[in-house]
């Protein structure tokens, strides 16, 4: 749940639930294990770390006697243990807190100087995380990745020592690379180790390396890339050396171009939304020019520093293939009407209806025209269509699987999903691990893969498109078992100390523990327990969101096809089994099994410790090939593939590249006032309690359709 994005919103709406006598279930991060320093300083916590906690004085509460709500004095704080060994057992036991633990520091790196001008080779960098203007260009360090092997310079022969023209293009190159304020380190690097003898102009005219280059950028769309971005200068003949060392330099700087879009992104995630965040790769200029001017086979080591995954190539090929199709008619229109299901009446017939034909017609399935039966070959037709179109597979032809039909694939709509998704696939690390978990957001499922092959899948709870799970990839450090909530100060302040001065014993009826430190500051918290908004359990991977992974109470929700109802966190249908699946391969000789998880449940908070982190990728695939190898298309619901395409193709895509600032959300929030039906107690829309307190503010109001992949649904 996005920190404090939508603190305000959540604490009062849940506030205004228990004063109409609704109990509080509603989650935030606990702090980490006390006992591992390298941990606790990476718990998410929701604040940042300029806000103090509250102090009795601030609370303003009445007398002891007219204060029902329980205020406890907290114990010295125990010295730190020692760090447990890597040898030692994994899971750590610890009781319920009932002393609040000063939130863990998270340094937060300094924001880097704005550039006035788009350099000539920008760098994937963290995005400032300071508030600043929105869209300011920050100060890029050079990233991508290192060349897959050592390269070799065998075959680019020594330069003569006799006065030829290549000499004289050396001697300009070293020229121009000492001349004050034109010295570009990465190419002075590369052409240094040669003693500055030309690679791409040789002899006054195009190196065989360098026309195998241009023929392979040409065709540089095939992996959704511009071949305009990446024409050579043109070789004049008869040229000066001067001249043709300048052209020399310029293709160079087109050949670095290529290698980093291709593997940092010809877009900088920065430049999409603010709640994206990946590790940078690392990339060398001088490497990627050395590895180029060194390959046997110049192609191959261009696509080189394209993604390798399995999952980019998969969408490669079926850019391809959609390409290949050209202009394909508009397919057959099926009118709307009333659900067909497979049934039969009592004489034995199948249902019935003038659309059939059409139907038949628009899946490709043979039969009479004059057949109006919905019979078992067009029902298990349309399950096909449905699996294959993010439906749910039950063969009924309903309103929208009719819609789907309707609409079809066209092929541009095809491409320029495939286009979007190829680009966010640049972003992610090209080693996505061993063993990883990797979370689609717009089709609701997470899967673990080891070894390059999936061992679990499940459903997910994402965030609603006003409140997203971002995009990110962190490592998972260790899962927790009974979590607690600790309220962060920001909501204590706006939130819980207005609710307090109006009544007492709101906290006592909220299932929230109130504590105080020897300092005069307090801590409020939710206990473990069947209750907590938790749920049971908590899968932690520490990241600049505050988001994570857990279990809830309110299980109804991972039957609807559309599952985009949280403020950004991940609620995962079976979390028992998940920790299972991941303890067998975190710890594979501990016997961790979903039963013994389940009977570690109580009130007392255990952490169990993963030796090895396991990376977590949490993605944002809108197209995707699936183990059949069909190509699957999953809506846009948080507006990304816009946002992407905008930028590979917009008036400011020579900028596209160039990481900006994002201003940081504001923690300065004025009290909220509680809605008078709240607090007169008429909240009441039905549905389980979570569903109340993350979606139903507006039941007074007209719901607000929101356009998703499988149905429309209204918060």
């Amino acid at each position: 749940m996005h920190g404090t994005r939508f603190d305000r919103l959540l604490a009062g709406t849940a506030l205004a639930l228990i004063l109409a006598g609704t109990p509080l279930a509603y989650a935030q991060p606990a702090n980490a294990p006390s006992d591992d320093a390298a941990i606790s300083a990476a718990v998410p916590v929701p604040e940042p770390a300029d806000v103090p906690p509250p102090t009795v004085a601030d609370i303003g509460l009445p007398s002891a006697e007219a204060a029902p709500a329980k205020v406890e004095t907290a114990a010295p704080a125990a010295p730190e243990p020692a760090t447990t060994p890597p040898a030692a057992a994994a899971e750590i036991a610890k009781p319920a807190p009932e002393v609040a633990q000063p939130a863990p520091e998270i340094a937060v790196p300094a924001s880097p100087a704005p550039v006035t001008a788009a350099p000539a080779a920008p760098p994937v960098s963290a995005p400032a995380t300071a508030a600043a203007p929105a869209a300011t260009p920050v100060q890029p360090t050079a990233t991508a990745v290192a060349p897959t092997a050592e390269p070799t310079t065998a075959a680019i022969p020594a330069l003569p020592p006799a006065p030829t023209v290549d000499r004289q293009v050396a001697d300009s190159l070293r020229a121009a690379f000492a001349k004050a304020g034109k010295r570009d380190k990465a190419l002075e690097s590369f052409y240094a180790t040669r003693d500055f003898a030309p690679v791409w102009v040789v002899d006054g005219a195009a190196s065989a390396r360098t026309k195998a280059a241009s023929a392979y950028l040409a065709k540089a769309d095939a992996d959704g890339l511009d071949p305009a971005d990446y024409v050579f200068a043109e070789i004049k003949a008869g040229a000066d050396p001067a001249t043709l060392a300048e052209t020399e330099l310029k293709i160079a700087t087109t050949l670095i171009s290529y290698a980093r879009h291709a593997t940092n992104g010809r877009v900088h995630y920065t430049r999409v939304s603010a709640d994206v965040f990946y590790p940078p790769h690392d990339f060398d200029p001088a490497q990627a020019l050395a590895k180029i001017a060194g390959a046997a086979d110049v192609a191959a080591a261009l696509d080189g520093f394209n993604p390798q995954q399995p999952g980019y190539k998969a969408l490669k090929a079926k850019l391809a293939e959609v390409r290949g199709k050209g202009e394909e008619p508009e397919p057959v229109r099926v009118p709307s009407g009333p659900t067909l299901r497979l049934a039969k009446d009592k004489a034995g017939s199948f249902m019935q209806d003038a659309r059939v034909p059409l139907l038949r017609q628009r899946l490709g399935i043979a039969g009479d025209a004059a057949n109006t039966s919905y019979d078992e070959a067009l029902a298990d037709a349309v399950r096909i269509f449905q699996r294959q179109n993010g439906l749910t597979p039950d063969g009924l032809l309903g309103n929208r699987t009719v819609e789907v039909l309707n609409g079809g694939k066209k092929r541009d709509r095809a491409e320029d999903v495939i286009l979007a998704n190829m680009e966010r696939w640049r972003w992610l690390p090209q080693d996505l691990g061993k063993s990883y978990v990797m979370l689609n957001i717009p089709d609701f499922t997470l899967r673990v893969v080891n070894n390059g092959k999936p061992v679990w899948t499940t459903r997910v709870v994402v965030g609603k498109p006003g409140t997203p799970t971002p995009i990110l990839t962190e490592t998972m450090k260790y899962i927790t078992v009974n979590p607690t909530w600790n309220v962060p100060p920001s909501i204590i302040y706006n939130e819980y100390l207005p609710a307090l001065q109006q009544d007492p014993t709101v906290l006592d009826r909220m299932g929230l523990k109130l504590t105080q430190n020897r300092d005069g500051s307090v801590h409020i918290s939710q206990p473990p327990g069947e209750r907590n908004a938790l749920g049971r359990i908590r899968f932690n991977f520490p990241n600049k969101f505050l988001v994570y992974q857990h279990d809830t109470p309110d299980k109804h929700l991972f039957a609807k096809d559309v599952r985009a109802y949280s403020h950004g966190c991940m609620r995962v249908q079976d979390p028992a089994k998940y920790a299972e699946v991941l303890l067998g391969l975190a710890l594979p000789g501990e016997g961790y099994t979903a039963d013994r998880i389940t009977k570690m449940y109580g009130s007392g908070e255990r952490d169990i410790r993963l030796p090895t982190p396991i990376p977590v990728h949490i993605t944002y695939q809108t197209a995707f090939v699936d183990e059949a190898g069909k190509l699957q298309l999953r809506n846009d619901i948080y507006g990304r593939d816009s946002r992407v395409l905008a930028a590979l193709k917009g008036a400011d895509r020579r900028i596209a590249e160039t990481p900006v600032e994002r201003p940081q959300q504001s923690y300065a929030r004025p009290p909220v006032r509680l809605p008078e039906r709240f607090a007169a107690g008429g909240y009441n829309n039905g549905g389980g309690f979570f569903e109340r307190l993350f979606g139903g503010w507006q039941q007074n109001e007209p719901p607000a359709p929101v356009r998703n992949n499988r149905r429309t649904y209204s918060r």
